[in-house]
């Protein structure tokens, strides 16, 4: 039987991105071979890389590129650098024509706590242990995107900063779908979060998520205020399974349940698409602070390539994989910096990397 091939585009970025992403390709290759999977990987510029290169945070050329492949991973854009160029310029703004451009309008971000990292956590372990919470945010719509949007000047002279929140019924219905279909996969549990005692949009969006439940009865549905939400989050995070919600609401809440775990830095996110390639990458950010010095925690961008497996390509078995031996390289005992415990032996990103390699040696239990 002939291997499987997939075209992957990768887009590095900036500031760490390139270490981790050579970690991550290390990983794809390796699996794929004991899958008789075959990767054919072209890089593409895009953020402050494709800025310096281009001119733009997301050249014609690097979306055309992306939408021609099977799936996109992603390291992670953005620093300083580019923190004074207009809003059109900078790296985030690449990120946000990313999504819009290949239809992404689902954002998967998993929070799971790992037993060997759940003292890293800066909650009790009676608090964090067995947390596995799913949230799934809305992404392309919201007050992002709302329009009207920008800084306008009033008749008086004074500035005015405007951005609207807004969804259709069609929006709240496709994230919906995602939410209940990945809740039916997980525990059957889906919190709905609004703010539907103050805002007109949240009142559609809970009464639209409200009657999708009547197709899906074998799935709980509860709804909380996104205030409220944020509070049980930290107070007992054990009672959420999965979450639906937002762009904005989605974006702060998915940081706050990252941090459960200990380490924004073994954090996976996958964004999907009605069609087409999703875009697998690491929720945190490109770290200049350490780029160049083989400090970087690769283990969040190599669990986006399962995550690229997995919803992408629809290869579970070697998503396992790779999964497993990121818990192998923790069993035994290898941190970066970042996840550093006592007892536990300090690497950097290439010597996690070559860990890993050995890991994936072992087959899946």
């Amino acid at each position: 039987m002939a291997a499987q091939t997939y075209r992957i585009t990768l887009l590095s970025g900036d500031g760490i991105g390139p270490e981790i992403m050579t970690v991550a390709v290390a990983v794809l290759k390796a699996v794929g071979q004991q899958f008789d999977l075959n990767f054919e990987f072209q890089e593409a510029l895009m953020g402050g890389a494709a800025i310096d290169a281009a001119g733009e945070p997301l050249p014609a050329e690097t979306l055309e590129a992306c939408r021609n492949s099977d799936a996109v991973l992603l390291a992670a854009i953005g620093g300083y650098k580019w923190d004074a160029l207009p809003r059109h310029l900078r790296p985030e703004t690449g990120l946000l024509g990313l999504r819009a451009g290949l239809g992404l309008f689902a954002n998967l971000r998993p929070a799971k706590i790992l037993p060997q990292l759940i003292d890293a956590s800066s909650l009790k372990r009676e608090v964090v242990e067995g947390v596995d919470i799913m949230v799934v945010r809305e992404l392309t719509g919201g007050v992002y995107f709302g329009q009207p949007k920008g800084i306008f000047t009033t008749e008086t002279g004074e500035k005015r900063g405007v951005n609207t929140m807004a969804y259709t019924e069609s929006e709240i219905d496709r994230i919906g779908r995602v939410a209940f279909e990945a809740a039916r996969k997980r525990g059957s549990r889906l919190c709905s979060v609004d703010k539907a005692n103050v805002l007109e949009v949240s009142q559609l969006w809970r009464d639209r998520i409200t009657q999708l439940a009547t197709e899906y009865a074998d799935v709980e549905l509860s709804h909380l205020y996104v205030d409220n939400a944020a509070m049980q989050l930290v107070r007992a995070p054990k009672q959420f399974d999965t979450i639906v919600t937002g762009n904005l609401f989605g974006d702060i809440l998915s940081d706050a349940a990252a941090m459960l775990t200990g380490s924004i830095g073994m954090l996976p996110s996958a964004s999907l698409g009605a069609s087409g390639p999703g875009v697998f990458e690491p929720v945190h950010g490109s770290a200049p602070d350490i780029a160049g010095q083989d400090k970087a925690n690769p283990l969040a961008q190599v669990l986006s390539a399962a995550m690229l497996l997995r919803y992408g390509l629809n290869q579970s078995a070697a998503a396992d994989q790779v999964e497993q031996a990121v818990l192998t390289v923790l069993d035994q005992g290898y941190r970066t910096g970042d996840i550093m415990a006592s007892g536990c032996q300090a690497v950097g990103t290439q010597a996690m990397g070559e860990a890993l390699l050995r890991a994936l040696e072992q087959p899946v239990q």
